[in-house]
C-alpha cells in the first residue's frame, strides 16, 4: 500500500507539471526553457517525495532531505530568472486569457499548496523521526559478554583458578576411594564464579582449553601429594570436548601426560554423556592417545541407562555415573517392566553386574538422603557420591599454592588462546 501510494503521488506530480505545460503552450506565451527549468525542479521535488515515504533510515532521510533542499534552491532560481516570463504571463492574462486565468491560476496555486505541504511534512519528519539508537538490549548484552569475558582472561592472568575436591566414597563402607575435581574462578573482588556464569563466554574465545589445562596440571599435583602421603585416591579430572580436538592444546596436553604417564591410574578424564556421543574422528582418535598412555575415561550427565556398552569399553570408559534418582526411577519403579528395552532379560539387580562385564564400574552421583542408599545399595552399586558424602570444598591456600603452574605455564597457554582466537 505504501508503494502505491507513493507511485500515485509520483505520477500526481507529473501530472500537474504536463497540465501547466499544456497551458502554457495553449497561451502560446513562449516562455521557453525558464520555465520548463521551473516545472523540472517541481518534478525533482515530487521525486525526492517519493523516495522520502520509501525510507525511515535516518541517514537516507538526510541526504533526501538535502536533495529537496537543492530543490527548493533550484526552483527559487528559477523562479528568479523568470520574474519578467511571470510578469509577461500576468500580462497575458489580463490581456487576452481571461477564458483560462482561473483554471490556470488554480493548477499553479495547487502546485505552490503541494510544495508548502511538501515542506511542511519533512519539518514535521525531522521533528518526529527520533535519532538512530543502537539497539539497547543488544549494546548492554554485547557489553556484559566483554566484561565477562575481560575477567576471566584477567583471573587466568592473575591465576584466580581455585581447585574444588568433591569426595567420592565406597558402598557401604563410605571411604573416600575418588576425587572429582571442580575449577571455579574467582573476579577481581574474590567472588567466587560458578562455571555455568563463564564457561558460555570462555567457550566462545577459546579459553576452555586453557582452563582445562590449568585444571590437569592441578589434578596432576594433587595427587602425586596423596601420593606421598600414601593415600592411593584417584581424581576425576573434567575435560572438554573442544580440548580433545584443538589443535593448538591437545599437543601440549598429550606431552604434559607423557612426562607424568605415571600418573594413569589416578587420573580419570570425565566427559558428559551429550559430549561423548558428539565426538567425531579427530576427538575420538586423541582420547585413542590418551588410552594409549594408559588414562582412563569416565562418563557422567548420563540420561538414560541404555547405554551402547561395548562402545563404552572400546573408548577406555571405566567409570559411569548416573544420578540416584535416575538409577532409581529406570531400575526400581519400573513395575516389573524391562530396565533396558535393548536388553529385556537383564532385571534391575542385574545392571551393575551387566556394567562390570564391560570393565564399567557405576556411581550413583547427586546423592541426597540416606533413603536413597538403601536402594543404592538394594541395586549393588559400590561407589557414591553427593551432598550427602561431602559438596565441593575448595583445597586449602597453602596446598593451593603448591599446585600453582609455573608463571611461564600460564602464559604460554593464554598466548596460544590469544593466537588460536587471533588466527582461527
Amino acid at each position: 500500500m505504501r508503494q502505491l501510494t507513493t507511485g500515485l503521488l509520483f505520477f500526481g506530480y507529473l501530472f500537474l507539471a504536463m497540465t501547466v505545460g499544456a497551458f502554457v503552450w495553449r497561451l502560446g506565451l513562449g516562455l521557453g526553457a525558464g520555465f520548463a527549468s521551473t516545472l523540472g525542479a517541481l518534478g525533482v521535488i515530487g521525486v525526492v517525495h517519493a523516495m522520502l515515504s520509501q525510507s525511515s533510515q535516518r541517514q537516507a532521510l538526510r541526504a533526501e532531505i538535502g536533495a529537496v533542499r537543492q530543490a527548493h534552491r533550484l526552483l527559487a532560481d528559477a523562479m528568479e530568472q523568470q520574474q519578467v516570463t511571470l510578469g509577461e504571463l500576468a500580462e497575458a492574462i489580463q490581456n487576452g486569457a481571461l477564458n483560462t486565468t482561473e483554471e490556470l491560476t488554480g493548477e499553479v496555486r495547487i502546485l505552490e499548496g503541494l510544495i508548502q505541504q511538501m515542506s511542511e511534512s519533512i519539518d514535521e519528519r525531522l521533528r518526529i523521526v527520533p535519532m538512530a539508537a543502537p539497539d539497547s538490549v543488544e549494546s548492554r548484552h554485547r557489553q556484559q559478554s566483554n566484561l565477562l569475558l575481560q575477567t576471566v582472561h584477567d583471573a587466568l592472568t592473575d591465576n584466580r583458578v581455585d581447585l574444588y575436591l568433591q569426595p567420592v566414597m565406597s558402598l557401604p563402607q563410605r571411604r573416600t576411594v575418588f576425587y572429582e575435581s571442580f575449577t571455579r574462578l574467582r573476579d577481581e573482588t574474590d567472588r567466587v564464579m560458578m562455571p555455568a556464569e563463564y564457561l558460555s563466554a570462555a567457550e566462545s574465545e577459546g579459553l576452555v582449553p586453557a582452563i582445562d589445562n590449568l585444571l590437569l596440571f592441578r589434578c596432576a599435583q594433587i595427587v602425586r601429594r596423596l601420593a606421598r602421603q600414601d593415600r592411593k585416591v584417584g581424581v576425576f579430572c573434567n575435560v572438554a570436548l573442544s580440548s580433545l580436538g584443538d589443535e593448538t592444546f591437545f599437543p601440549q596436553f598429550l606431552d604434559f601426560l607423557s612426562q607424568n604417564r605415571d600418573l594413569n591410574q589416578a587420573l580419570i578424564f570425565e566427559l558428559g554423556q551429550a559430549t561423548f556421543d558428539a565426538r567425531g574422528a579427530v576427538e575420538a582418535r586423541n582420547m585413542a592417545k590418551l588410552a594409549d598412555l594408559g588414562f582412563r575415561f569416565s562418563i557422567d550427565k548420563v540420561q538414560t541407562l541404555d547405554l551402547d556398552f561395548a562402545d563404552l569399553q572400546r573408548s577406555d570408559v571405566r567409570f559411569v555415573k548416573v544420578a540416584a534418582d535416575l538409577l532409581i526411577e529406570q531400575l526400581l519403579d519400573i513395575d516389573g517392566a524391562a530396565p533396558l528395552p535393548s536388553l529385556p532379560d537383564i532385571q534391575a539387580a542385574d545392571f551393575a553386574g551387566l556394567t562390570r562385564r564391560y570393565g564399567i564400574e557405576v556411581i550413583a552421583e547427586k546423592v541426597e538422603s540416606e533413603r536413597q542408599i538403601v536402594d543404592i545399595l538394594e541395586l549393588d552399586v559400590a561407589l557414591g557420591q553427593g551432598h550427602l558424602f561431602g559438596e565441593p570444598r575448595a583445597i586449602k591456600e597453602q596446598v593451593l599454592a603448591e599446585t600453582d603452574p609455573p608463571a611461564d605455564f600460564i602464559r604460554s597457554t593464554l598466548r596460544s588462546a590469544d593466537q588460536r582466537r587471533r588466527f582461527g
